[in-house]
């Protein structure tokens, strides 16, 4: 599965749209993550127990999508754009989504 955030892929011609794909996931910060990230806050530095959280969720979302796109028939996505939402407190969504595509190498 080609994934990309251009309308279109070098080298390769799309020959059907297949429609929207979307993968998203909601996750919940832990406690004991919490607890770290308040001593960041007050020290400073990067807090990794969030960036590993958030770079997990993203690639959860994209399989997610991936997925979808596959049962489509799919070789393809272009225009891949992420979006993040706050469900409550504590947790947030990531979603992925974009244009499931045919696509064939370019004459």
């Amino acid at each position: 599965m080609i994934i990309v955030t251009s309308s279109s892929i070098a080298g390769k011609r799309i020959v059907k749209s297949l429609g929207l794909v979307r993968g998203n996931t909601i996750r919940a910060r832990h406690i004991g993550k919490d607890i770290l990230a308040v001593f960041k806050n007050i020290f400073g530095g990067e807090i990794e127990e969030y960036t590993k959280l958030l770079a997990e969720s993203r690639d959860q979302s994209i399989d997610r999508m991936s997925r979808a796109a596959e049962s489509l028939g799919a070789d393809g996505i272009v225009d891949v754009r992420f979006s993040t939402s706050y469900i409550m407190a504590n947790a947030a969504e990531i979603m992925v989504f974009g244009t499931a595509v045919v696509l064939e190498d370019e004459k």
